[in-house]
């Protein structure tokens, strides 16, 4: 059983802040609607944070890497591995997510919340029930103790920002194997196939990519978990790292701060967090539409539109990194414009 404080009530949007947001755009020395999105975006990000000046100053990127069972079916062009070495990287600044945070003046934590690393790594959070997920074409990856162990390691990553007082979060990951999971998670909640929904990861080709399809379905079938709940899906054929995610996704919505989501994996793991507890479902800000294939459907399915396409499918957070800039941007045109009276502009007539 998940823990209690799962599915506990995320706070209300301010409908108050929310309709002065409105009302100072319609103030604001430009047409009605000229920045667009921009403009919703800071109306609701006033309802999200409560206040009349929506921020996006403090930032920090919290990556969670762990490693997947799954892999032993050969779903991934790299080795595993690689995310144990990548890990390193973050943690030594050489990674995208490491230059990107540097750039924007954010905090980057890395916590291993599944990986096969035996030891703690220097600059790393080692916070994880087990090494690495079991296969899910042969049995459950994880345990129901051991699931719950990851949504506490993604509750305590979000206490340990919340000290800074952030404005929004943003959640990464790093796990050789974890599209073929995602594709598992997603192709489950939505009552899908496989096919319609993996990609090609970290750059199969067209025969590794349907062969990546047919573990899946064959897995699903496997285990019968089409249309299951969310909580049996991640146990069957969840990742840690998802699992921390989608555990750190409800904590940072119950304590009234956003999360930026990113790509395909994050997405996914956001759609469990919305059928584990609904009322996080605002508090998601999506940043982009990667290039993975089935990233849109997940969108669709959680009824949102992201900021920016790019064609981004690296993970790690780099597709939330990259948009992060538009919602600061989007919060101090609301914050600093001048109003028509501000400026001794004349406004529309009335």
């Amino acid at each position: 059983m998940l823990p209690e404080w799962v599915t506990e009530k995320c706070p209300e949007v301010s409908a108050v802040h929310r309709e002065a947001a409105i009302a100072r755009q319609a103030q604001l020395t430009k047409p009605t609607g000229a920045l667009g999105r921009l403009e919703q975006l800071a109306i609701e990000l006033a309802g999200l944070q409560a206040t009349g000046q929506p921020r996006a100053a403090c930032v920090p990127i919290i990556v969670f890497a762990g490693d997947h069972g799954i892999v032993a079916q050969e779903v991934s062009a790299y080795p595993q591995a690689v995310t144990i070495a990548m890990m390193a990287n973050f943690a030594s600044g050489g990674a995208a997510i490491s230059v990107l945070a540097r750039e924007l003046g954010s905090s980057l934590e890395v916590v291993d919340a599944g990986t096969l690393a035996q030891e703690a790594m220097p600059g790393i959070v080692t916070d994880k029930p087990r090494n690495g997920t079991r296969d899910f074409s042969v049995e459950a990856a994880l345990t129901p103790t051991e699931l719950a162990a990851a949504f506490e390691a993604g509750q305590r990553a979000v206490a340990r920002a919340e000290a800074g007082r952030p404005d929004l979060l943003i959640f990464g990951e790093m796990g050789i194997g974890n599209t073929t999971t995602s594709a598992a998670i997603a192709a489950s909640l939505l009552g899908i196939s496989a096919e319609e929904i993996t990609g090609s990861g970290t750059g199969m080709d067209a025969a590794g990519r349907a062969h990546k399809a047919r573990v899946i379905d064959a897995a699903i079938a496997r285990h019968g978990i089409a249309g299951a709940s969310a909580e049996k899906i991640l146990c069957v054929v969840g990742g840690l790292e998802i699992a921390a995610i989608c555990g750190a996704i409800i904590a940072a919505a119950q304590r009234r701060i956003p999360v930026l989501i990113d790509g395909f994996i994050v997405s996914v793991a956001a759609l469990a967090a919305v059928r584990l507890n609904p009322s996080c479902q605002p508090f998601l800000l999506p940043s982009h539409q990667s290039a993975e294939q089935g990233h849109r459907l997940v969108l669709r399915a959680l009824n949102v539109q992201p900021l920016i396409s790019l064609d981004l499918r690296l993970g790690e957070g780099s597709g939330a990194a990259i948009a992060l800039p538009l919602v600061r941007l989007a919060c101090s045109l609301h914050n600093d414009m001048a109003t028509f009276a501000q400026a001794n502009v004349p406004d529309r007539p009335s």
